[in-house]
């Protein structure tokens, strides 16, 4: 395990060995919408007009200007060579195929990309989708990874804030990309309102048991725009302190398998769009905070991991 102060599987370190430098993201933002805001559904409550693409090109930037833009801006600043092209807001297989394939395979041309990153709704992953993935993969030697929001394993939680799937459709989406050979990244947020500690444990379990390749871990940020803005500022729910939410992750991370790479601790949004965003604190501040705490406490990732494998079997070796 690649790890950040032996305390966990840092996905920097993880990109660094698996392409033998430094690798950076990308954003993409392409013209598409969600399933879950069509036919009179309203969207997940937390997620406001623009998606999650706070910081992206408008979609209707050809793919490779918005990537070779960035790329140029990160080539000079970082001197960098190598990087992912990320397909970030809303649900990108959310397209007629050939449109989807296009824009892929537009991406994949560019000098320089070695990885293709998709982000999709576990309820909007079809194997015909992801076999043009994989002969992308094939005739251009990039990687491949599928980022699926789950959010919580509290399937109360999910239908409160209006995901529109549930966990059986984030197995059976997960099951299919491995089955093609891909990376799956799981992003969660853990601190919603209605759920506890357990929940945060048991997602762990949960990813693990699924052996997910990656993580986002999200802290929950108010976006203006959003339901749930109105359910803050109406006082219908009400937000965690910061310390719960240090709990939470550290014990996240506690039973968490160790090989699972963390890409996100905390969420980022640029501050002219949220009305809360980690109590006020810078997400790197926030991080290094969260190590201190982990090392004080002799926490580590993967601490708690031994409930996998026929666990109870191992009360017959205590005899």
């Amino acid at each position: 395990m690649e790890t950040n102060h032996s305390m966990y599987n840092d996905y920097s370190n993880f990109l660094r060995k698996k392409y033998g430098e430094k690798v950076y993201k990308l954003p993409v933002n392409l013209p598409v919408t969600c399933p879950n805001r069509k036919n009179g559904r309203p969207g997940c409550s937390f997620c406001a007009g623009c998606g999650t693409g706070f910081e992206s090109f408008d979609s209707s930037v050809p793919v490779k200007e918005q990537l070779e833009q960035t790329k140029l801006h990160i080539e000079k600043k970082y001197h960098a060579h190598k990087f992912i092209a990320y397909f970030q807001n809303y649900t990108n297989t959310f397209l007629p195929i050939e449109e989807f394939h296009a824009y892929v395979e537009e991406a994949a041309r560019v000098p320089g990309i070695v990885e293709i990153a998709i982000s999709t709704r576990p309820d909007c992953v079809a194997a015909e989708y992801l076999q043009v993935l994989k002969d992308l993969e094939t005739n251009y030697h990039v990687g491949i990874s599928v980022e699926l929001g789950l959010q919580t394993v509290n399937y109360h939680t999910l239908n409160a804030i209006g995901r529109g799937h549930t966990l059986a459709e984030f197995i059976d989406a997960a099951l299919k990309i491995h089955s093609f050979g891909f990376e799956v990244c799981a992003h969660v947020i853990l601190n919603l309102p209605g759920d506890t500690l357990i929940d945060s444990i048991e997602t762990a379990r949960f990813l693990s048991a699924l052996h997910v390749d990656a993580v986002k871990i999200h802290s929950l940020y108010i976006a203006k725009g959003s339901r749930l803005c109105e359910d803050y500022e109406n006082g219908t729910i009400t937000l965690g302190s910061k310390e719960d939410y240090f709990e939470r992750l550290i014990y996240f991370l506690d039973y968490l398998d160790p090989d699972i790479v963390i890409q996100r601790l905390f969420s980022r949004i640029p501050e002219k769009d949220s009305i809360f965003c980690n109590w006020g604190n810078s997400w790197w501040k926030l991080k290094d905070e969260l190590e201190k705490r982990m090392q004080n406490g002799g926490h580590y990732q993967g601490r708690l991991f031994h409930y996998l494998n026929g666990a109870a079997l191992d009360i017959l070796q205590e005899r």
